[in-house]
């Protein structure tokens, strides 16, 4: 799931930060807010899942509002976790990454972050290996466009095919609870970069020529970006691993968001067993879309 760590310049000095927590196995999918009695440890990793009492609105909880902040003084010093070593960011710069993102709750909640604040898993924060303490991110669920701000402020997680960890809010907003994971964007936020990107009006946002705005029938959605580029980059991608596809993907740029969108078919009929080969070839699980 997730690890805390010391720097290793400091290990077994400072007080505050979190510890290692081992993991001996992998952890079973995890399953959606309630679904999980109090006390037990259901389909989750040992005692980790959701609170007893989930807030009632965690739709309402607002994403992370980036600021400025100093970095932690001891936070971003290289360390060391399984014998691999990693050397975090010293400074908010432009940063990209696509990946799985995991998310940690109960078990963690209370806990010291590598920040040295305590876990809150009903917070829009996350844990990753190198971003810099504290920063604000922008993450991406790739297979349902939906998007939301996050402020790291932990280590890990240290699985080679994970990115980051999200908290359990973070995770819900996202939708992600109930696989456990899924396949993410996570784009730097830059300081005053949100502000200005609040300021350009979606309509002066550029759409790429192959996207026609009235195109209608039953489309696969593949992803959904806040930049041009990445979108292009990524159905570049997707054109390579999937090239027995028969329709064309195309880019739709719409509220300041560029969708990829596999289509046009007939009926949900005639799409869903493409969606099920991409599932199965990508571990992307494409968002059925009808206009």
């Amino acid at each position: 799931m997730r690890a805390i760590v010391l720097s290793i310049a400091l290990a077994g000095l400072l007080t505050g930060c979190g510890v290692l927590a081992k993991r001996d196995a992998p952890e079973p999918a995890a399953k959606p807010p309630g679904r999980v009695v109090a006390g037990t440890t259901g389909g989750y990793y040992k005692d980790d899942g959701p609170g007893a009492s989930p807030p009632p609105n965690l739709e309402a909880i607002a994403d992370a509002a980036p600021r400025p902040e100093p970095l932690h003084r001891f936070a971003n010093r290289p360390y060391q976790v399984f014998g691999k070593d990693y050397v975090p960011l010293t400074s908010v710069a432009p940063f990209r990454q696509q990946g799985a993102a995991s998310w940690y709750g109960r078990r963690y909640h209370g806990s010291k972050t590598s920040s040295g604040e305590s876990y809150d898993m009903y917070a829009m924060s996350a844990a990753h290996t190198v971003l810099p303490i504290p920063s604000y991110v922008r993450v991406t669920h790739l297979g349902n466009g939906r998007s939301v701000v996050v402020r790291v402020n932990d280590r890990g997680p240290f699985h080679a095919d994970r990115v980051i960890d999200l908290s359990y809010t973070a995770a819900y907003k996202l939708g992600i609870l109930d696989a456990g994971s899924a396949l993410v964007e996570v784009e730097a936020i830059l300081p005053g970069q949100a502000v200005a990107a609040a300021a350009v009006s979606p309509p002066q946002a550029p759409a790429p020529a192959a996207a026609p705005a009235q195109a209608g029938g039953v489309f696969l959605q593949l992803g959904a970006f806040s930049a041009q580029e990445s979108a292009e980059n990524f159905r570049s991608r997707l054109l390579r691993d999937l090239a027995w596809l028969a329709q064309p993907i195309q880019v739709f740029a719409a509220a300041g968001l560029y969708r990829l969108q596999l289509g046009p078919y007939r009926s949900q009929d005639e799409a869903r067993p493409v969606a099920e080969r991409i599932q199965s070839e990508l571990s992307l699980k494409p968002l059925v879309v009808v206009r």
